[in-house]
């Protein structure tokens, strides 16, 4: 495993300190792992969802009725395991 040394404002430092400090974590390393790992999940998560925009975009305008479009979606999603 590589090591990195970083600087943080006191500020930081404290919430860094609080989360170790409240047993969610075992050390500052632990934690800041586990923002960037999140991260790294939310920044695909937001390009897979920009990426579903602009195919929405690029589809160009529906024949549906607002009502239609709305029951294909939840039909989608229930049969991808959405709750009802």
């Amino acid at each position: 495993m590589a090591t990195m040394n970083i600087s943080l404002p006191d500020a930081l430092k404290s919430v860094v300190d609080a989360q170790v400090g409240s047993g969610q974590y075992a050390s500052a390393s632990d934690y800041v792992r586990d923002l960037i790992r999140r991260d790294d999940e939310n920044r695909r998560k937001r390009a897979e969802f920009e990426r579903l925009i602009q195919e929405g975009i690029d589809s160009g305008v529906s024949e549906k009725s607002f009502d239609d479009v709305k029951e294909d979606a939840f039909r989608r999603a229930k049969a991808h395991g959405a709750p009802d």
